[in-house]
């Protein structure tokens, strides 16, 4: 693939293992695993197959103690560049980070634990932690889980200035630190807003290496298409180091994310580039998350399947439905569709924009959820 041949922002080096993104390095391509990190030979085996498939850098979620005892065996198995995913307990941290080259932390998740102490004293916590383990880190800020201070600062209709203003705090606080081995991520499940924050980020801070990701793009092929989009508009400018494709696929297809990545970066740089930004801004849209190790119950992927197909009929009309797979993104990031499912390990909670519906087993919410469509359309058609 002829990397070299793309524009590439003046960003600084960051390495991670054996890799280093940022500083006009070959974009790196990574994935996330979707077993459950407990389970250590099913998450070491889809590590080797994620490796195999080209993957230069691979997350695991850590939500518990046994999750990051599992993840620290799981790193003695495997020879990837392993990020850990920090979820709700940041202090996480300092067991696994031995044992991981990378801490990604969520700033909106930063408030779960010990809500007393300041967001700040905890990023300084974090930032020692890398420093003291050799390890890079990714400031990662999501749509649907931003700060909630900065959240409540603007109109519900500006989902940009709240994650853009809580991503250069973050910045600004490492940089302070004498921390600049970190990345940033700004994600949405819109390729449109993804396009128009990273521009915004990259604009003030052109130095700081960006990891690129449409979330909840959903299912092949509608989640390459949406991700294509975004990837095209903004690694043609320069923009982005760091790749991650997020589709809604079983465990044994989780591969598909990384050759997707690879498929995109090689179109772009021979400039097989869209001109024109369009994605169903008049049509049926369905955001899922991707399958990862957070899922409680994996019938959530079938479920996401089920609902494309159910949902057919309303294809011609301007509806989001929002299908996650746990209960860390999913109250949050269903909050801006119009219908959003959730899912639990044996309940699937139904909710109309922010109001919660109701909690339904998995064979009793498609009819729930097609009496809900209907209602939508036939106010829209009102």
């Amino acid at each position: 693939m002829e990397q070299h041949t793309l524009p590439r922002n003046p960003t600084r080096p960051v390495r991670v293992g054996s890799v280093t993104i940022g500083a006009g390095q070959p974009i790196a391509v990574q994935s996330m695993t979707a077993t459950h990190t407990q389970n250590i030979d099913a998450t070491v085996g889809q590590i080797q197959d994620l490796v195999a498939a080209g993957a230069d850098i691979v997350r695991v979620a850590v939500d518990s103690k046994k999750d990051a005892e599992a993840l620290a065996e799981i790193s003695r198995q495997v020879t990837a560049n392993l990020s850990v995913d920090l979820q709700e307990n940041y202090r996480l941290a300092e067991v696994i980070a031995p044992y991981v080259a990378k801490i990604r932390y969520n700033p909106g998740h930063l408030y779960h634990h010990e809500r007393e102490k300041p967001w700040q004293e905890k990023v300084r916590y974090l930032a020692k932690i890398a420093q003291d383990n050799d390890c890079a880190m990714r400031v990662g800020v999501n749509c649907g889980s931003v700060d909630p201070d900065k959240k409540e600062k603007y109109d519900h209709e500006d989902s940009i200035s709240p994650m853009l203003e809580s991503a250069f705090e973050h910045c600004d606080l490492l940089d302070s630190l004498g921390y600049t081995r970190y990345c940033v991520s700004l994600k949405d499940s819109d390729p449109r807003k993804v396009i128009e924050v990273n521009q915004r980020f990259a604009q003030k801070r052109p130095d700081v290496p960006l990891h690129l990701g449409v979330t909840e793009a959903g299912m092949p092929p509608d989640g390459v298409i949406k991700t294509r989009i975004a990837f095209e508009q903004l690694i043609s400018k320069g923009i982005g180091d760091t790749i991650r494709v997020s589709l809604t696929v079983p465990n044994s297809r989780k591969s598909e994310e990384i050759d997707a990545g690879r498929k995109i970066l090689a179109d772009i740089a021979a400039g097989r580039v869209r001109s024109v930004v369009d994605f169903g801004t008049n049509t049926l849209n369905i955001i899922s998350c991707p399958s990862c190790s957070r899922v409680e119950n994996e019938a959530f992927i079938d479920l996401a399947q089920q609902v494309k197909e159910m949902t057919v009929y309303a294809k011609e009309y301007a509806v989001t439905i929002a299908v996650m797979g746990c209960r860390v993104n999913g109250p949050g990031e269903t909050d801006d569709a119009d219908l959003g499912l959730w899912c639990g390990p044996t309940h699937v909670n139904l909710k109309r924009g922010p109001e919660a519906v109701g909690a339904y087993k998995y064979d009793e919410i498609l009819p729930k959820l097609r009496s809900e469509l209907d209602a939508v359309i036939a106010r829209k058609k009102g």
